[in-house]
């Protein structure tokens, strides 16, 4: 049995290594907010000595005891599957640079039980998981109309957070939303110790509001890395109503705090908006009661093991109605982020291309938003309203009507995603484009080759790309 495991090891493609061990939307969520003896006679027998009553406080040590180790040994076999998931994916310690988080194990079940009377579970959780956290820091540029008629230009600047889930032989792997990075002209990633190195966005997924953001190991100092470590990665699946969790993020920007609460309810659906605009469908979220603020986004949900189990994504101001509420946050489930995360690790990490070498695809589109996409029933992404005579697009087969949903493994979701996708672009790369094109009334997708022009020899139109 051994041998064939290990077989089967040698097999497995290591070039990645493992996950395991901003951004706020005032608008809020488009939901309902109630989802949270003595003896007696004469007779003669050795006296026995008298027990005292057990007192409150042990009666509770023995009782989380109790449910730590049942909770343990059941939960014994679920983690088991995932750890095997996991080396059979290629995602094992072998190799790794950085050690991954502390979580509670069945010997620790005494010294757990000590941390409740003493400094409290949740002090543990946190001290343990906090070496995997990051803060996110952005500076984008956004335009706006004046008073005259023209527009501006002004500089934004921007807090979230980032969880570390992995690392490959360059780079270090961090995990945050989509909205947190979206647009950054310049990104820095501060850790623990409290120093900071640029940072590169490596991938995103817009349609699951999640990024993958890379810093170079060489930028990190051995100090640093001494004190740094990985996620360690938990079972989503495994959460019941009720479980007390932990979230760790950027609160205001101020660093990294703590916030505790309780899991309230699974697979909520909200639409968000973007401080750009841009809506933002999430589903099957983990809804919490543990309080989420601006610049808590991309950080960590941990359950009472310290694992985590969610990418904060987003908090509840308003409903539908515009009634105010409180305690209501929102995380991704780490089991639905899991299998996005990994291919945004793969892909390559691509830096800004000079302007002198920046491309365009040739053609002008729209905006095909979540509300139109379920009116009219049409993919989310940019369709294709002309094509430049002669340009890219057309060259590569693109029509008037396609819609672009991806571009070399980038989701694409409005005319401003595409422009910042091929911002990494040097004119004269060929790149495959996805595009949704209507057949009997249905999408189909179709990938396409197409090589990119230059932009200098691009017509200056205002919605082409």
């Amino acid at each position: 049995m051994s041998e064939n495991f290990n077989e089967q090891q040698n097999n497995i493609n290591e070039t990645w290594r493992p996950m395991n061990g901003g951004g706020d939307f005032s608008q809020g969520p488009q939901i309902d907010p109630m989802y949270q003896a003595g003896l007696t006679g004469n007779e003669k027998r050795p006296k026995k000595k008298e027990k005292k009553p057990m007192s409150m406080k042990k009666k509770w040590g023995v009782l989380v005891a109790m449910a730590l180790v049942f909770g343990l040994v059941g939960g014994g076999t679920m983690f088991g599957v995932n750890a095997a998931a996991w080396h059979l994916s290629g995602m094992d310690d072998a190799g790794k640079k950085i050690a991954s988080t502390e979580t509670t194990s069945a010997e620790s079940v005494a010294d757990a039980v000590s941390s409740v009377e003493g400094k409290g579970a949740v002090a543990e959780v946190a001290q343990n998981a906090m070496p995997s956290l990051v803060t996110i820091s952005t500076m984008s540029v956004e335009e706006m109309r004046s008073f005259f008629g023209g527009t501006y230009q002004y500089e934004v600047d921007g807090a979230g957070t980032g969880v570390i889930v992995g690392e490959n032989d360059t780079e270090l792997l961090i995990a945050t939303n989509n909205h947190v990075v979206e647009g950054a002209q310049t990104l820095s990633v501060g850790f623990i110790d409290e120093t900071s190195v640029e940072g590169q966005i490596k991938g995103t997924d817009v349609n699951n509001d999640l990024a993958i953001v890379s810093v170079k190991l060489s930028d990190i100092s051995e100090d640093t890395m001494s004190q740094i470590k990985i996620a360690s990665i938990g079972d989503s699946d495994a959460l019941v109503l009720g479980e007390q969790v932990v979230a760790i993020g950027n609160a205001l920007g101020y660093g990294q705090s703590v916030t505790s609460g309780y899991v309230s309810a699974f697979d909520r659906d909200l639409t968000l908006t973007d401080a750009s605009g841009n809506t933002i469908e999430s589903t099957g979220l983990i809804q919490t009661d543990a309080p989420i603020n601006s610049g808590n986004s991309g950080g960590a949900l941990l359950n009472m093991q310290g694992e985590l189990i969610g990418i904060n994504e987003a908090k509840s101001s308003t409903t539908s109605s515009g009634t105010t509420v409180d305690g209501i946050g929102f995380a991704i489930p780490i089991n639905k982020a899991e299998e996005s995360l990994q291919e945004l690790m793969n892909l390559p990490t691509r830096e800004k291309v000079d302007e002198s070498q920046a491309s365009y695809l040739g053609i002008s589109g729209e905006d095909v938003s979540s509300e139109i996409s379920q009116v009219y029933g049409m993919p989310v992404g940019v369709v294709v309203t002309s094509v430049a005579e002669g340009g890219p697009a057309q060259n590569a087969g693109i029509q008037n009507g396609d819609i672009i949903t991806e571009l070399d493994g980038r989701s694409v979701a409005n005319m401003d995603q595409l422009r910042n996708v091929l911002s990494y672009y040097a004119a004269g790369e060929t790149v495959d484009v996805v595009v949704q094109r209507a057949n009997n009334g249905q999408y189909e997708a179709q990938t396409v080759s197409v090589t990119l022009g230059s932009a200098s020899d691009a017509q200056a139109q205002t919605s082409e790309s």
